[in-house]
């Protein structure tokens, strides 16, 4: 699929500024759609949109199709009748830069848990659009539901190490949680309907304002997850719940020893026995939110790293076939022609650009790994081609700023090479290198909120391999100068990157 020539951001919803512990799909959501538009942007990019577990990581979701309910606006339950300005006025503290998730997360299912409440009072069950909500989801719906209600009742742990019945899923044992814990599993199906609801809102007038969504798939699901739980068959799950081989990368420029996921890896012959049709409702249900999907580790499509379930590091993995052409085939044949990005970061073969280009989908650029000794030559601007993505950085990367300045401190080449590719000589090679990317052929340009901002390593999204204090960043409006959006545009101009509507 061609893209046109064109600008975005990459901004998680978690990251907006807003009253509240927690970024949200409220007023500041829209508020930043409207910065986009009068910066010139066409498009807005996010992280996956799933329920977080453990780690607050959006790449290990509770679900490959449910909403993060965390997401949910306060703000917006209020305007719907389901909480009062009473129910939000005792809002705790908390430092505007950076999500404290647990404190925050405690605060919101409060608010939620009110709100559910509310809504019995005026029956929503009953409601057309509820009843039809829970009809057409219910693919996926009723089994999540279920799921995160017995796992509220196991103090979050994993599903793994509920008693027998339930970790296995004997139908007398789920029919009687069910008649048992009716009204939980209720609630989760209210926090899906209330974040679909809000997300549509939210994507609606991101389209009405020119701004496309481009949304975020990690190839693999959570091994903590209602999808492992009840579509066991399909992963290399063993009959007692355990993982026997998991996914990862090998050793890179992130991890000298690889990174170990967790993941549990697919048995693509199980799901090719019926057109790969979990796969196909996943990819139309993403695109039920998102107008283009850019997937995760691509490489996996056509090679997986395969690691024993009970390794300590990614070290001890092999490379294992995938379906590639035959599923995307499959794909498209029951989907049309897919607005798809191919994340094809890492060690890459020469059979993975193949199928990334037999699919049509354009890949991604990422300018920090361009410069210096040892760096990736395909990735400085002259070697760039407009079926591509070009980024300053992604969100498992430092900040350009940070990056620059640590590698200035190491006395490394990173920077002097990148000022003589450049030509540039100021004091602001964060800024040249956003200006370089909007002057690419490549066809579109996200940059990460962080550059556009300007910011140190305290904001860095996430570190790979590192666990704990990821995902934490917001931003703030004060940070945002008033001639920021007049700058931005007139990069969108001269470098023709104003798409039609």
């Amino acid at each position: 699929m061609k893209f046109p020539r064109s600008a975005g951001i990459l901004l998680h919803p978690t990251s907006l500024p807003g009253k509240f512990p927690l970024g949200d799909l409220g007023p500041e959501a829209y508020h930043f759609i409207d910065f986009l538009a009068a910066s010139g942007q066409t498009l807005w990019q996010v992280l996956p949109l799933g329920p977080t577990g453990y780690g607050d990581s959006p790449y290990q979701c509770f679900s490959a199709f449910a909403g993060n309910p965390y997401l949910l606006s306060p703000e917006r339950l209020r305007d719907d009748g389901l909480l009062t300005d009473a129910d939000l006025a005792n809002i705790p503290s908390f430092d505007p830069h950076c999500i404290e998730f647990g404190g925050a997360i405690d605060y919101k299912m409060k608010l939620l848990s009110l709100a559910y409440e509310n809504a019995k009072r005026q029956k929503i069950a009953s409601l057309p659009e509820f009843t039809k909500f829970c009809r057409e989801k219910k693919a996926w719906l009723d089994d999540y539901a279920v799921f995160m209600s017995i796992k509220q009742h196991h103090d979050g742990a994993n599903w793994a190490e509920w008693e027998k019945d339930l970790r296995t899923r004997k139908p007398a044992a789920i029919k009687a949680w069910e008649h048992s814990h009716a009204d939980e599993i209720a609630f989760h199906k209210f926090l899906q309907f209330e974040f679909y609801n809000q997300w549509h809102a939210v994507r609606t007038y991101a389209n009405g304002k020119n701004i496309r969504i481009v949304g975020d798939l990690p190839i693999f699901i959570a091994y903590d997850s209602a999808d492992a739980w009840s579509k066991r068959k399909f992963f290399t799950i063993d009959n007692d719940g355990k993982p026997e081989t998991v996914a990862g990368v090998p050793p890179d420029y992130f991890s000298p020893t690889g990174q170990l996921w967790g993941n549990p890896l697919y048995r693509w012959n199980e799901m090719a026995k019926d057109n790969f049709a979990w796969w196909r409702m996943r990819i139309a249900a993403s695109l039920e939110q998102v107008d283009i999907i850019r997937i995760d580790h691509f490489r996996g499509f056509d090679q997986f790293w395969e690691i024993p379930g009970n390794a300590p590091t990614a070290q001890a993995g092999k490379w294992t076939k995938a379906p590639g052409k035959k599923f995307f085939a499959t794909i498209k044949k029951a989907l049309g022609d897919l607005p798809i990005i191919a994340e094809d970061l890492g060690f890459i073969t020469p059979a993975v650009l193949a199928l990334r280009d037999a699919c049509g989908f354009p890949g991604m650029k990422i300018l920090q790994f361009a410069f210096g000794k040892g760096m990736e030559r395909k990735f400085l601007p002259h070697n760039h081609i407009p079926h591509s993505v070009v980024y300053t950085g992604s969100h498992d990367n430092d900040t350009t700023r940070a990056y620059f300045e640590k590698a200035a401190a190491q006395n490394n080449d990173i920077v002097p090479s990148a000022r003589r590719y450049l030509n540039y000589t100021g004091d602001d090679l964060r800024f040249e290198l956003i200006r370089t990317a909007y002057a690419s052929v490549a066809d579109t340009v996200i940059i990460p909120m962080q550059d556009v901002l300007n910011l140190g390593s305290d904001a860095r999204m996430n570190f790979p391999g590192k666990l704990g204090g990821n995902w934490s960043w917001r931003f703030s409006w004060n940070q945002v100068s008033s001639d920021m959006p007049q700058k931005y545009k007139t990069m969108v101009e001269v470098y023709e990157r104003s798409p039609k509507k």
